[in-house]
Order: C-alpha cells, then structure tokens, then sequence
C-alpha cells in the first residue's frame, strides 16, 4: 500500500491530470479488469501454479457474451453474465482437470495450449470481428457511474470480498495455503490436493469471465483480441502485492493493490506520453523486480530458520 501511496504522490506531480475526479474514475475502470483477474491468478499462484490462459479466456467470453445477447436468451442481462462467467468456468475446469489428472508436470504447459485455442475459439465463432452490443447492466458494470464512484469498482469490492471471504474464513481457504505449502505434507494429513488444484483454475476462469462483463461493459461489445497480454499484468499484481510464486503465501487485498500499482503506472505513463512499447518495458522490469524479491526474501526465511533451530538444538543439548 506504501508503495501505491508513493506511485500517487509522484504521478500527481508529474501531471496535473492525474489527480482529477474523471481521470482516477478512468484509474478505477481500467484497473478493476486486471484486478478481477489477479484475484483469480492469486488462488492459482497460491497453490505453487500459474494460469497464462485468462487473458484468452476473457477474449473468449466477451465473444460468447456477445453473441448470446439478443438471441434465444432475449437479451437478458443475467443471462449474458452467466454465460460470461460459465466460458470462463469451462476453460478453467479443462486446465484443471488436464493438470490434475492428465498429470502434466506444470500447469504452464496445459495454461499455454489453451491459451491459444481460447484465443483460436473466439477468432472463429466471432468470423474475427466484434460483437456490437451489451445489455444495460453489463454497460452499466463496465463504464457507469453510482455517484462518483464507478460501478466496475463495486463490482471489484464484490468480487475480492467474497474471494477473501472463501480463502479467509472456510476450510478450503485453508487447504489451498496447505496445498500451496507442502502440497506433499497436505496429501499425507488427508486433504483432497486433487479438488483444491482442479478447483482454483476454475474460479481463476470464472474470474476471466467476469473481467470480461467490464471490458464488454466498457466497448459495448465483444471483441475476439480482448484481453491480450492481460495475464502478464494479473501475474505481476499478484506477485507486486505480495504473493510468493513459490505458493503458500498472498492475500487477496495485497493482489488487488498490487493490481492498482501496475494500473498506476500505465496510466501516468499515458499521462506523460511515454512511448506504449517503453510501458511494456516497465512493466516486465517491474515483474522481475518482484519475483527476484520474492526469492531473495524466501532465502532469507530459510536461513533465519536455519539459525533458530540450530539455537534451539544447541539449547537443548545444553
């Protein structure tokens, strides 16, 4: 949070833009996508994996979205979000289920395959072009406003809460940081490793459909390249807000403020017309800074723990 507090103070000064109601509103829209997202990534990344799919998987659902509006569903809205939300679930339990129990040594592997064939899939069914046309709600969701405050970002608090309510307060939340741990330990004890790793792709994929409701929200429509390079900026939120890519660690307020930092900078760079291809620059300088963080802080555990039970076995023996 220190650091977002930081990334205000300096963008503020640098650009008199910046700090203005209609520009931290369009901070808050942009954001809260790659924010759902990261929430998603952080079950994921939690449980020692990772997920490269969702930026397709939010293509894919815009387009599905799209296409369901208006037809046999008589352009419910409800309808539309379901439909959203269940691409995202289907893609998600077929990583899952690939990873678990078609025993691939990494999820990166099955995360990658259907990265591209979500993409492939939703460059198919939409012919390659948009689908014009949201229902109110979604477009409410994606770029309207209760008061000052946009709806994207109610929808963000609704999302997180009731993601740190699952990973906070239930059994499960505590089998995924067991998972996450020692998933060898947590196999040994009786926990179902299988049912928590199938089930954190899933809602890492519900949450990619559910990104997808803003960014359709936001266009009014959907668009078969929505959501490109998306995964790399919900992994490097969930890693800046703290989560270890080593699993077992991160808290789903630390990948939503992390996500607020990498939209912080995005949209003060734009402010400041830095080239887009240096923002792209920063962004992965950013990641790698935080990554090589968390190693470095995962060593330094490891010897303090090192130190303390060789403290207490000398203690002992005396």
């Amino acid at each position: 949070m220190a650091i977002l507090i930081v990334l205000f103070a300096v963008m503020t000064l640098l650009s008199s833009v910046f700090f203005t109601e209609r520009n931290l509103q369009n901070l808050v829209m942009q954001t809260s996508v790659i924010a759902v997202l990261a929430v998603g990534q952080l079950l994921v990344i939690v449980t020692r994996g990772i997920d490269i799919s969702v930026g397709s998987i939010l293509g894919l659902s815009t387009i599905t979205g799209g296409l369901a509006f208006g037809t046999a569903w008589g352009g419910s809205a409800v309808a539309t979000i379901l439909i959203m939300a269940g691409t995202g679930l289907a893609v998600g339990a077929v990583n899952g289920i690939a990873y678990v129990y078609g025993r691939m040594p990494n999820p990166l592997i099955i995360t990658l395959a259907t990265l591209g064939i979500a993409r492939g899939l939703a460059l198919i069914i939409s012919g390659g072009d948009s689908v014009v046309g949201m229902p109110g709600l979604v477009v409410d969701l994606g770029s309207g406003l209760v008061g000052p405050v946009p709806w994207a970002g109610v929808f963000l608090l609704v999302v997180a809460g009731a993601a740190s309510f699952l990973t906070r307060q239930t059994q499960w939340g505590a089998w995924i940081y067991a998972v996450g741990g020692n998933p060898e330990a947590a196999a040994r004890v009786g926990m179902p490793v299988r049912r928590v790793l199938v089930s954190v792709y899933c809602l890492s994929g519900v949450c990619a459909g559910l990104a997808a409701v803003l960014v359709a929200g936001r266009t009014d429509s959907g668009f078969p390249q929505a959501g490109q390079l998306s995964e790399l900026d919900a992994i490097a939120a969930v890693i800046i807000g703290g989560a270890s890519i080593l699993g077992g660690r991160g808290t789903v307020s630390g990948a939503v403020v992390g996500a607020f930092i990498i939209g912080t900078i995005r949209n003060g760079l734009n402010l400041l017309d830095v080239d887009p291809n240096w923002q792209l620059v920063t962004v992965g300088v950013v990641v790698a800074l935080a990554v090589e963080l968390d190693v470095i802080r995962a060593a330094l555990e490891r010897r303090f723990q090192a130190v303390q039970a060789g403290r207490g076995s000398a203690g002992a023996s005396a």
